[in-house]
C-alpha cells in the first residue's frame, strides 16, 4: 500500500490500462511498419505520461526470440527508468497451444485435442514448455487456459476448450494452471495463467461468438463455475471476463458475477481483465451504457480491474474524470491497483522485469517437439475401422484433400497469427501430414482435389485413384476463431461432400482423416468410409503421430472429449437428461449421435471385468471403485477407463450419467491392469432447488464400459 499511497489518480488509472502493442509501434494500428519496431515517443506517452501498466498482443504476426527480447527490454527500460515510480509493465499474450507468437516456438495440439488424451500430465508438461518459451520471450502473462465448458458445438472456440464435460475441464484446467505457474510464478521459467472466460461464455444460444447465453443459475453453478473454482484453488493469478451477456446482462457490467460471486464467494484475489474492447462494447452493441464514459463507470464499479482498451487512451481519460467527479470511488481504484501490483510482485517483476539472464537453451528444442508429438499420439481418435487400419506400407495410397499438405490446417488458429491462415509464417522445417506419410512409405501419391470451397485437379485424380489400394482423404475446415469463425451449420462443406462422392465412385477403400476446429457433421460420408480418424488440430509437431498411427507404429488411444453430432440441429451432450432421449414414438431411445463422448477405438482389444464398489468408507465420505482391464488383442496399447455415476432418482431430474473419474494406462498384450479409484461423495453431488450443492440419499449406479454396479446411500 505504500506504493499506492504515492500514486496520483492518473498513475493509478494507468496501471488499470492495457494497450495493444500497435499503439506503441511505428505505423498505424493494424498497419504497422515492417519490420516491426517500437516508437520511442509513443512509448514515452504511454508509460511516462499515462503510466500504462500493461501491454498485450503482437503486431500482426509472430516475432523471433531476438525481437521479442528487444521489445520487452525496451518497454521495461522506459517503465522502470523513465517513469516517476518505476513500476514494471505486465506484458500479456495469447499462448493458447504453445508459444504460438514466437517464431520457432513449440506448437502443441490445440486444447480440445489435449483433452482427448485424457492425460492431465501431458497437459501439465505442455503448459510448462509454453511457460518456458513465453518467459524466454520476456512475457510473464499468458491468456490461457480456456476453462469454458463447450456445450454448444457450433461455437467457433470449441477447439480452445477441453470439451463438453465439467470434470475433464476441471482436471485439465488445473493441470494447465499448475504447468504455467509452477510452484513459484516468479521463477524465470513460469508465467501467470489467466482463466478464460468468466463466466458462461461457451453456450451462446445462436451458436455465434459473443452472443447471448441463457443460463439458469443452477446450470451456471453446476456446469460452468466448477472449472474456475478449481483453478482459483490451484492459485491462478488472473481471470479474463466473458465478452457476451448472460440472460441479457453483459458480464462486464454484472457486479453479481464479478464481485459477489468471483470475489466474495470464490475468494479470488487476482486481476480481472476485460477481453478486447469489451468496456467499449457496453455502449454498443450491448447498449447498456449511453456513452463510453458511462460504460467505464459501470464496468469498473462492477469489478473490472484492468481494461484491455486496447487502441487509444479514452478509457484512461474518462476514468480519471469519473474518479474526480466521485462516480468511481478511490477505494475501488485502489482495490484494482493493489491487485495489479500484487500480481506484478507475485511474478517477480519488481526485482526482474526481464529474465534473460536465465538459461533458455531448450527453446525450440527437439525435446519440446517430442512432448508435443506425444500429446498428438495420445489425442488422435480412431472413430471407425473396418480393419483397413493400420496400413501396410506396401499398399499404394492416394493422399488427397484440403488439409493433407497444409501446415496452417494442422496448426489451427492462434498460430503465428490470430486466425492462423497466413501460410507465409509456416515453419518450412516442419512436416505436413503428406510429408510424414511419405516418410512411412514409398507408395504415396498426392493430388489435392479440392480446397474447402472449390474443386480442382479432378482429371488428375482419376488416373491416380484407380490404381490405388487405399485413399486417405484429409478433410476438415479452415482455421478460425472468435467472430471470424462463426458458421451457420456444422455440416462439413458441400465442396468436400461432393468431392468425397467423386472419390467413392472409384470403389477404393477410403480412410477419412478429419482436421477440424469443432465436430463437423459427416453423416453422409461415414457409411462409405472404411476408417475415420479424428486428428483435431494436431500441430506441426503432431503430424508424425498421425502417420505413425495410420501405419501402426503407435496404437491410437484418444477418446472423444465431446459428443460428435450426427445432425447439425441435434446437439445433445452425453450428460443429458432422460427426457432428451424422447423419440417421436414416445420411447426413450432417441439419443443417437454419430459417436458418443468417450468413444475411441484401438488396434487391440480391451476387456473389462470384476467391477466392484467399496462402500465401507461411506461414513468418511469416500467410495472405492475397482475394475480389471485386460489386453486380449495383438498390440500393446493405452486405455482410458472412464467412471460414470448415475443418480437413479433425485429431486432435480438427473442426467443419465456423469463422468466422475478417469485414468489412463499402458497395458501390454495378454496383461491385466487393475484400475482403482476413490471418489468423494461431493463428486456425486448436484446443484439442487436452492442453488446449493447437495448429495441425496438413494440408489446410485457406477458405469464403466459395459459393467454396472449399484449401491445405496442412506
Amino acid at each position: 500500500m505504500d506504493l499506492i499511497n504515492q500514486m496520483t489518480v492518473q498513475e493509478k488509472v494507468g496501471q488499470m490500462t492495457q494497450l495493444n502493442i500497435d499503439v506503441l509501434s511505428v505505423g498505424e494500428v493494424y498497419n504497422l511498419k515492417e519490420p516491426h519496431e517500437l516508437d520511442p515517443q509513443k512509448l514515452k506517452k504511454a508509460l511516462v505520461e499515462y503510466g500504462v501498466g500493461s501491454v498485450l498482443n503482437v503486431g500482426g504476426h509472430a516475432y523471433d526470440l531476438e525481437h521479442w527480447r528487444e521489445i520487452t527490454v525496451q518497454i521495461q527500460k522506459v517503465a522502470t527508468e523513465d517513469s516517476r515510480l518505476k513500476i514494471p509493465v505486465l506484458y500479456g499474450i495469447d499462448a493458447i497451444h504453445g508459444a504460438n507468437y514466437l517464431l520457432g516456438g513449440t506448437l502443441f495440439p490445440q486444447p480440445l485435442a489435449q483433452a482427448a488424451t485424457f492425460n492431465p500430465e501431458l497437459v501439465r508438461q505442455g503448459a510448462q514448455i509454453t511457460a518456458y518459451e513465453t518467459r524466454a520471450s520476456g512475457i510473464p502473462w499468458n491468456f490461457s487456459p480456456v476453462l469454458d465448458v463447450a456445450r454448444q458445438p457450433l461455437w467457433s472456440r470449441v477447439f480452445e476448450t477441453y470439451g463438453e464435460d465439467v470434470y475433464v475441464t476441471r482436471t485439465m484446467g488445473v493441470a494447465a494452471v499448475e504447468g504455467y505457474q509452477g510452484e513459484d510464478p516468479s521463477s524465470p521459467h513460469a508465467i501467470s495463467a489467466c482463466m478464460k472466460h468468466f463466466l458462461g461464455y461457451s453456450i451462446p444460444f445462436t451458436g455465434k461468438d459473443r452472443t447471448t447465453c441463457y443460463i439458469p443459475e443452477r446450470q451456471l453453478r453446476e456446469c460452468f463455475l466448477p472449472s474456475f473454482k478449481d483453478a482459483i484453488e490451484a492459485g491462478a493469478l488472473s481471470v479474463m471476463i466473458n465478452s457476451g451477456d448472460i440472460n441479457g446482462i453483459p458480464v462486464h457490467a454484472d457486479k453479481a458475477i464479478l464481485t459477489d460471486l468471483l470475489r466474495r464467494e470464490l475468494g479470488f484475489d487476482g486481476v480481472a481483465v476485460t477481453d478486447w474492447e469489451d468496456i467499449m462494447k457496453l455502449e454498443y452493441p450491448h447498449k447498456v451504457a449511453k456513452d463510453l464514459k458511462e460504460a467505464v463507470k459501470i464496468a469498473i464499479n462492477a469489478g473490472i480491474d484492468m481494461s484491455m482498451v486496447p487502441n487509444d487512451y479514452r478509457f484512461s481519460d474518462l476514468l480519471v474524470e469519473l474518479v474526480n467527479e466521485g462516480e468511481v470511488s478511490m477505494d475501488r481504484i485502489d482495490e484494482a491497483v493493489y491487485r495489479i501490483l500484487l500480481m506484478k510482485k507475485r511474478l517477480g517483476l519488481f526485482e526482474n522485469p526481464t529474465t534473460f539472464s536465465s538459461d533458455y537453451s531448450l527453446v525450440s528444442s527437439d525435446s519440446f517437439s517430442r512432448v508435443s508429438n506425444a500429446v498428438a499420439e495420445e489425442s488422435i481418435t480412431l472413430l471407425k475401422n473396418t480393419g483397413i487400419l493400420p496400413l501396410n506400407p506396401s499398399l499404394k495410397v492416394l493422399v488427397t484433400g484440403p488439409t493433407a499438405n497444409s501446415l496452417t490446417a494442422v496448426n489451427g488458429a492462434w498460430s503465428r497469427t490470430w486466425q492462423g491462415v497466413d501460410e507465409i509464417w509456416d515453419d518450412s522445417t516442419k512436416h505436413t501430414i503428406l510429408d510424414e506419410l511419405k516418410l512411412q512409405s514409398d507408395n504415396i501419391t498426392f493430388v489435392q482435389g479440392c480446397d474447402f470451397d472449390s474443386l480442382h485437379n479432378l482429371g488428375a485424380i482419376k488416373n491416380l485413384a484407380k490404381p490405388a489400394d487405399v485413399i486417405v482423404a484429409c478433410f476438415g475446415e479452415q482455421p478460425s476463431t472468435e467472430k471470424p469463425g462463426d458458421i451457420h451449420s456444422l455440416d462439413i462443406s458441400e465442396t468436400q461432400i461432393e468431392y468425397f462422392k467423386y472419390l467413392k465412385s472409384f470403389n477404393v477403400p477410403i480412410v477419412l482423416a478429419l482436421i477440424e476446429n469443432r465436430p463437423r457433421v459427416v453423416r453422409e460420408l461415414e457409411p462409405y468410409c472404411d476408417a475415420i480418424v479424428l486428428a483435431y488440430q494436431p500441430s506441426e509437431n503432431g503430424t508424425k503421430a498421425f502417420a505413425d498411427i495410420l501405419y501402426g507404429k503407435v496404437n491410437p488411444s484418444g477418446k472423444l472429449p465431446l459428443t460428435y453430432p450426427r445432425y447439425t440441429n441435434t446437439l445433445v451432450p452425453y450428460d443429458h437428461n432422460h427426457t432428451d432421449k424422447l423419440h417421436t414414438d414416445f420411447s426413450y431411445n432417441a439419443f443417437n449421435p454419430q459417436w458418443e463422448f468417450g468413444h475411441g477405438l484401438s488396434y487391440t482389444n480391451f476387456t473389462y471385468s470384476n467391477l466392484s464398489v467399496d462402500t465401507t468408507q461411506l461414513a468418511a465420505g469416500k467410495i472405492g471403485i475397482s475394475i480389471d482391464v485386460s489386453n486380449t488383442g495383438d498390440y500393446k496399447g493405452k486405455e482410458t477407463v472412464l467412471v460414470y455415476v448415475t443418480d437413479e432418482v433425485a429431486s432435480i431430474a438427473p442426467p443419465v450419467k456423469r463422468l466422475r473419474a478417469f485414468d489412463k494406462r499402458l497395458i501390454e498384450v495378454g496383461k491385466t491392469e487393475t484400475y482403482q479409484f476413490e471418489i468423494d461423495l461431493d463428486d456425486i453431488a448436484f446443484v439442487g432447488l436452492d442453488n446449493t450443492w447437495q448429495t441425496e440419499s438413494g440408489t446410485y449406479t457406477i458405469h464403466i464400459g459395459n459393467e454396472r454396479v449399484s449401491f445405496n446411500l442412506n
